[in-house]
Parts: C-alpha cells; structure tokens; sequence
C-alpha cells in the first residue's frame, strides 16, 4: 500500500504544504483552510508519520515504565494505574524491564535517545553509577523506591518500617514468640529496608526470639529454598514473616512438604497484598504497600514535571495497611478448624463478627 504524503493532501485541497501542515499539526490556521485540509486528508486516507511529527515538535507522546521484574504482580498493579494515568492524558506507555542495576543504568542513558517523554523508574539497586546517570539525564524522571536524601528528582516510597511494625505487632498479638524473617537480597533497596524495619519492629518485643535469612530472590521459588533452609533447622520458628508475598506463598509450599500445617504449625506473613495473596489457601496475610496508590501518583507526578519541568521536587510516602487473612492466625483459633477456610480481610465477615464476638 503507497502511503499518501502531506504534499498529496495539500494539493488536493488547494493550499500550500506549509499550510496543510500548520492545519493538521493544530497551529495556527483559518477556519477554511483547516476544513479542506482534514477533509482531503479523510479522502486521501493520510495518516500522520508519527515519528517525523514526533521530530518536528520535539514530543513522542510516549512515556516509560522501568521495573525490575515484569512478571512480579506489584509491578503489574502499579503498571494498571500508572497507565490508566497517562492514557488518560494521551500518552502511551512503554514497558522495559530493567533486571539488574547496571540495565537500569543502561535504560536511564537510553532515554537520551528521545524516544519517551518521562519514565517512571523502580530500580531494585540504586547505586552510584545509576545515580550518575538520573544526574545527567534531561528526561523527566519519577523514581518508585528511595534515592539518597537531597535528591532532585521526584519518588514516591513506601513505608517499609511501618509494614514490618505492623505485622509484627500482629504476630505477636496472635500469640507468635520465636520469628524467623525471610528477606529477598539484602544488598537491595526492599530488601535494605525491610530488613532495617524488622529490627526495628521487634525491638518493641524483647520477649520474642528473632533471626533472619536471606533468600536468593524475590520469588517463589528463592522463598521455598530459604524457608526450607529455616524450617529443616535445629530450631523451628513458629511464624515466618516473608519479604513479599511472593517469598510467602513459597514459604506455605516449603511448610506443607515438610508436613506442617499454616498456620496451626507455623504462621506466615507477606508484604505487598497481591491478588495471589488471597487466591491460595490459606489466604496469606499481607501488608498492603499502596502499589495502586504509588503507580497513581507517580504517574500524576510525571506529567507534572513534563508540563513544569522547573517545579520543586516532591518526595511522596504512601501508608501502608495490614490485611489479615488465614495464614496468621492464632493457634486456638486454627484448631477450632477454621483457618483452612478464613480468608480475612480488612472488610468486616461474618467470620470476623464471630471472632470479636468470642
């Protein structure tokens, strides 16, 4: 198929070629010439050389999303609101997934090549080669995650600390005394600060009996490895609090090959509350991180900067939220046959009716 070019539509319509372009690229033009114009481009079936037009006025209308795994569910769930976002504002929104530090570096440089508008960011390492090169970038950039105190550029954080005080406040509360936490790769930025946030958690409970183990990743399978490492020890914790929920649902997996039963035998925890959180049984507590709320004012915060590149930098904490469901429950409570069927949540049940009730 020969495409139709900007000359054809102008002269089927009359006017100069500068004219038709200034018409259908909305500049200035009379009310006449911009009718004839759109009228011979429907009846020559022209489409705009996207590129060309991105070139000439310096905008591709296009925006990025870096993450360091796309099939992580919370990168899905800030992906849905981040897009929703910035369709709405007519731009499209270009997936990469960035994997280790120095392709997140790669990604930042890349945008020199003008081919977004802005990205949005989630780096899992932030090291000082990549800060380097968010330094030297003119692209408007918003980070999901930490950057070092100062920063210029905008970021919208979750609150690792008090996720991990909230759901070990609630372990113990279930009545948990010996906690084992199963983190991802310490070296990272969730995995820094949910670590520190344990610490600081259990702090509160000088009674309660703490260690800490580091799974290989953020993922089902690194969880079931290092849950099996904790609960073929010496010494068997009876509540395991996971990194995410990813590492979580591994480590429910690790217990009942082990024979264990979640949570009569032990309890876990994740961080995150993924959709995956409440489809398997039984339902894994989870802290609620936002993911929905950072993906949305993150997004809102790019086009922000994108409009008023000179505006001051905003550094936003979205709170987090415990939801409880049947994997942390109480060992009376699992004994009373209960806990393979609850599926808790911060919506009240009749099960949660039942429970204050007694």
């Amino acid at each position: 198929m020969v495409r139709v070019t900007i000359t054809q539509v102008a002269a089927h319509a009359g006017v100069s070629i500068a004219s038709a372009s200034r018409a259908l690229n909305g500049q200035i033009a009379s009310a006449e010439t911009i009718a004839k114009v759109q009228h011979a481009a429907e009846t020559l079936g022209y489409v705009a050389d996207a590129t060309a037009r991105s070139l000439k006025l310096g905008r591709t209308h296009q925006l990025a999303y870096a993450v360091a795994d796309i099939g992580n569910p919370v990168y899905v769930e800030m992906m849905t609101a981040v897009e929703r976002v910035v369709s709405a504002s007519g731009y499209r929104l270009v997936l990469s997934s960035t994997g280790t530090s120095s392709s997140s570096v790669d990604v930042v440089r890349d945008l020199g090549r003008g081919y977004v508008d802005g990205m949005i960011l989630s780096p899992l390492r932030v090291t000082d080669e990549l800060l380097a090169a968010l330094a030297k970038t003119p692209t408007p950039i918003v980070v999901l995650g930490r950057l070092p105190d100062g920063s210029s550029l905008d970021t919208v954080r979750a609150d690792s600390l008090t996720a991990m005080r909230l759901v070990v406040d609630h372990l113990v509360a279930e009545g948990r005394r010996d906690i084992a936490f199963v983190n991802g790769p310490s070296d990272t930025t969730p995995g820094t600060f949910r670590r520190d946030g344990f610490a600081a958690a259990v702090t509160a409970h000088p009674l309660v009996s703490t260690r800490s183990f580091d799974a290989e990743d953020f993922t089902i399978a690194a969880g079931y490895a290092a849950a099996r490492q904790v609960l073929e020890g010496d010494h068997r914790p009876d509540a395991i609090v996971a990194a995410n929920d990813l590492i979580g649902i591994g480590a429910i997996r690790a217990a009942e090959d082990l024979g264990l039963t979640v949570p009569h035998d032990i309890a876990v925890t994740g961080i995150d509350n993924t959709e995956l959180a409440g489809v398997i049984r039984p339902g894994l507590t989870s802290v609620d991180l936002g993911a929905e709320e950072r993906g949305r004012v993150a997004a809102e915060l790019l086009l922000a900067r994108i409009a008023e590149p000179s505006r001051a930098a905003h550094t936003v904490t979205v709170a987090p939220s415990l939801v409880v469901r049947g994997s942390s429950l109480s060992r009376a409570h699992a004994r009373g046959g209960a806990a393979s069927a609850l599926n808790l949540s911060t919506e009240p049940t009749e099960l949660d009716e039942e429970r204050t009730a007694g």
